[in-house]
């Protein structure tokens, strides 16, 4: 019997009369409807596949964190600023390891990705010597009878402490709103988990694509006119002779040759078929989104939210950057009046804010055309008090 098919480059010898058998391999394509895979919500999960695995989460969340960590601390006693202060030595310099923008830009970093931030005091006596962030992760809230927190367990390891919620020594604890967790706090990146997951597929898809030179998965159909089947024999060797010669980049543009009833049949659909790159983008926007930052700044297309760079960077610093300092400065300003016994109130320098520059600018020409005003007025009006102050 001879074989109703060749491949290119194979010699005749490969192919051995098939033995005097009926028994045949039936082609069959078994399709099903598959349910979606999401990523678990945990700290772990959504770092490894967010901040870890995704480009656009990773700037997402370095923008933010970076931006608010560069901004320096302002600390008022008594409605007065301090220039010196331990509490201000302690924002600059929390501990031996880290300086103030990498302990913050940490901080931040944990807000955004578990939406929980966990500062441990050090004491010495009575005198605060160290801040240490604890990594999400790994701290539990321990319930009383009640509901409120009584301690949080600090786990690693395998060892365990507890840390209590309340006194000198107590965890401060930051977190984002959470409508079903009294205690825990929901990060962005749960809320945009559905695109974060189309975002990673679309690039493992397109990378897969690649791998099998460009082109979409199909079905090698045998219909010869006398009709028959392929025998066991003739079935296994026309696979390893596909994968053999036709799988992989390096082999990118070899010719098929199909003979004796062979066709090719397209199986998938092309990228231009699945709007690739329109489905990869828009869910990249819907990630930016969930973090509150402006698509234009991550160089998304498709995005004409804002006339320019300028106004994207400015709208980031007002509606995203801005509102996590202020509840990160309302959060230490508690934190620090207990630890020091004293009233302090601390605030971020929003003159050194650069995407707010503008707006400063603007502030300061307006005040110098105001000659109505005094000029300790106008000192007020820009943030630096009367000249007794």
């Amino acid at each position: 019997m001879k074989l109703p098919f060749r491949l290119p480059g194979l010699r005749a010898a490969a192919y051995p009369s098939p033995p005097d058998t009926k028994a045949a391999v039936p082609l069959a394509l078994i399709a099903g409807e598959g349910q979606a895979r999401w990523t678990v919500g945990s700290y772990a999960a959504l770092s490894r596949e967010g901040f870890m695995g995704n480009p656009v989460v990773h700037r997402c969340v370095r923008l933010i964190a970076e931006a608010g960590a560069a901004i320096p601390w302002l600390l008022y006693q008594d409605g007065t600023e301090r220039e010196t202060h331990g509490a201000l030595s302690l924002m600059r310099q929390p501990n031996g390891r880290v300086s103030g923008p990498d302990f913050f830009e940490a901080l931040t970093g944990h807000l955004l990705l578990s939406g929980n931030a966990y500062v441990e005091p050090v004491m010495l006596g009575s005198r605060v010597a160290e801040l240490h962030l604890l990594r999400p992760d790994r701290v539990s809230v321990v319930e009383g009878r009640d509901g409120w927190p009584v301690g949080y367990d600090y786990r690693v390891s395998g060892a365990a402490r507890r840390i209590a919620a309340d006194g000198d020594a107590a965890l401060l604890h930051l977190k984002l709103f959470h409508p079903l967790d009294d205690h825990s706090g929901l990060p962005p990146l749960a809320a945009a988990r559905m695109a974060l997951d189309l975002n990673n597929a679309a690039t493992r898809w397109n990378k897969a694509l690649l791998d099998n030179s460009a082109r979409p998965s199909g079905a090698l159909v045998y219909q010869p006119k006398e009709g028959g089947n392929l025998t066991v024999d003739q079935y296994e060797r026309l696979k390893a002779e596909l994968d053999d010669g036709y799988s992989g980049p390096m082999r990118a543009g070899r010719p098929l040759l199909l003979e004796g009833g062979l066709d090719w049949k397209a199986m998938g659909l092309s990228p231009r078929d699945m709007d690739f790159m329109e489905a990869k983008n828009g869910a990249a926007r819907d990630v930016a989104l969930a973090f509150g930052v402006p698509p234009m700044l991550l160089g998304i297309p498709g995005d004409n939210t804002y006339a320019n760079y300028q106004e994207a960077n400015r709208a980031f610093f007002r509606l995203t950057v801005l509102p996590l300092l202020n509840r990160t400065a309302s959060a230490f300003s508690g934190f620090l009046s207990r630890l020091y016994d004293e009233e302090l109130r601390l605030e971020p320098d929003l003159d050194q804010a650069p995407g707010l520059s503008l707006e400063r600018d603007a502030l300061w020409t307006r005040l110098g055309q105001a000659d109505f005003l005094s000029d300790e007025e106008k000192r007020e009006a820009v943030g630096y008090g009367g000249e007794d102050s």
